[in-house]
């Protein structure tokens, strides 16, 4: 008989799709309360940091360039106190197939479904993951589905995300595009049920273990180019993998003292889930729409449990402008020679203000760099933002930038600066949601732990939070 295709009916068999999508029962890994075993769930992968290394450079994937940013910490040296303005540094994750740090992920989570036997992969994503999937599907001999939110109601797709499309059609992978809103994810459960394919998720374990090669990298090249862990690591926020995944790896390579650092652009008052916002950003990734509340509620995703965990990592949050990320990006391009996209440039536009706070014998890493190709250019993004009413003009990011407004280039580069995210109010909002959602008002010991060990504080930091 014909299973019901209805919305509720595909959205109640949601944790039965999952699981035969994913070949793992996450009911393995709960207490029945709100903690649950997030090592056990890494674990659950079956694989080590060196097999996992060992995928990726079969399939052209890892052990990516360093480089120094030279004139860029030159630039940034003059407007810092004397004998302050660290060196910059980037991961050049574009030399990536696919063209970002995404084909990690991507390597591990294509590479296990067909250890499985899955005769295809499938993932939700509207941003680079989508072709790094593609291209390691392609690679690996594997069909691929890309389940895309794409336009707004009047069929207006984003110039990048629209690219993005092209990119994944063009490493033969079927692309299925919708509008914003709840759709997405019941098309994506309904095409996994359909097609019995295997849920290659940003968040799954596999995907998370495939990034900590990333901070591997960067503990291991520091060591061996400058002789010493970074000061600081900066990356890029949205869903909180690049976070979690970077973190990880640098602690396996005992990096245990480097500071991490999450940047996202500021969206604030512009809703993610509004039809008539969608095209009103001009950056689609790396934002506050989707690094705040991932980082305070990891588990609204496409899995049951989160792989990315990014408030269990970071130690300072911090934000710059619309106009700062497309500023830094033409800056990078020539001043550097080095063009690429705008979500690693999230980070450099972060590390260019950040490191005015640290000595010049500091090291600061910015953990990715993208690709950049027709639609990621921020020519075609400010002439969509045009399009769409947005002005654009220089003055002061900090005092101008009103998002869905405006876009404000910086009108000289002092005024590249960062805003610090309260990180404290974002721990207190994830322990508080952890108990609402799972209708905890007493939380056992075990329970404590684990929500002073995802918020990176202690057990009386957890009980002042919840008024006990």
């Amino acid at each position: 008989m014909a299973l019901a295709k209805d919305y509720d009916s595909v959205m109640g068999r949601s944790n039965e799709i999952m699981k035969k999508a994913l070949g793992l029962d996450y009911n393995d890994f709960e207490s029945g309360s709100v903690a649950f075993d997030y090592e056990a769930l890494m674990k659950s992968t079956g694989y080590t940091l060196d097999e996992i290394a060992k995928i990726q450079s079969e399939h052209a994937v890892g052990n990516t360039p360093l480089i120094e940013l030279r004139n860029l910490s030159a630039l940034s040296r003059k407007y810092a106190k004397p004998g302050y303005g660290a060196r910059i540094f980037a991961k050049d994750e574009a030399a990536n197939a696919s063209g970002s740090f995404k084909a990690r992920r991507a390597a591990c989570a294509v590479a296990h479904a067909k250890k499985l036997g899955y005769k295809g992969v499938i993932a939700a994503t509207s941003g680079n993951y989508g072709a790094a999937v593609a291209s390691q599907a392609a690679m690996q001999g594997l069909k691929c589905i890309i389940v895309q939110e794409c336009y707004d109601s009047h069929g207006v797709g984003q110039p990048e995300i629209v690219e993005k499309a092209r990119k994944c059609e063009a490493y033969g992978a079927e692309v299925v595009q919708l509008t914003v809103g709840p759709e997405l994810f019941y098309s994506f459960l309904s095409i996994l049920e359909d097609t019995g394919y295997f849920n290659a998720s940003l968040y799954s374990p596999f995907g998370i273990a495939g990034v900590e090669t990333l901070g591997y990298e960067i503990a291991t090249q520091c060591r061996e180019r400058i002789g010493k862990d970074p000061e600081m690591v900066v990356c890029t926020n949205a869903g909180g993998g690049m976070m979690t995944g970077t973190a990880r790896g640098l602690i396996k390579a005992g990096a245990v003292d480097t500071k991490l650092v999450s940047a996202s652009i500021d969206l604030s008052g512009l809703s993610m889930a509004s039809d008539e916002a969608f095209n009103k950003k001009s950056c689609t990734t790396g934002h506050t729409g989707f690094g705040v509340p991932y980082a305070t509620d990891p588990d609204h995703s496409d899995v049951p449990r989160s792989a990315a965990r990014p408030l269990r990592y970071m130690d300072r949050y911090v934000t710059v402008k619309q106009g700062d990320v497309m500023y830094i990006t033409e800056a990078l391009a020539q001043l550097e020679g080095i063009e690429r996209g705008p979500a690693g440039n999230t980070a450099v536009a972060a590390a260019f203000a950040l490191a005015q706070e640290l000595p010049e014998d500091a090291v600061i890493v910015v953990s990715e760099t993208e690709y950049t190709g027709a639609g990621k250019h921020i020519q075609p993004q400010m002439a969509f933002a045009r399009e769409n009413g947005i002005e654009i003009k220089f003055g002061d990011p900090d005092k101008e930038d009103k998002p869905g407004v405006n876009l404000v280039l910086p009108k000289d580069p002092s005024y590249l600066r960062i805003q610090e995210a309260d990180i404290k109010h974002f721990r207190q909002s994830l322990i508080k949601k952890s108990c609402k959602k799972r209708g905890v008002t007493n939380p056992t010991a075990e329970d404590l732990q684990f929500l002073a060990d995802e918020t990176k504080t202690d057990i009386e930091f957890v009980k002042n939070t919840l008024g006990l």
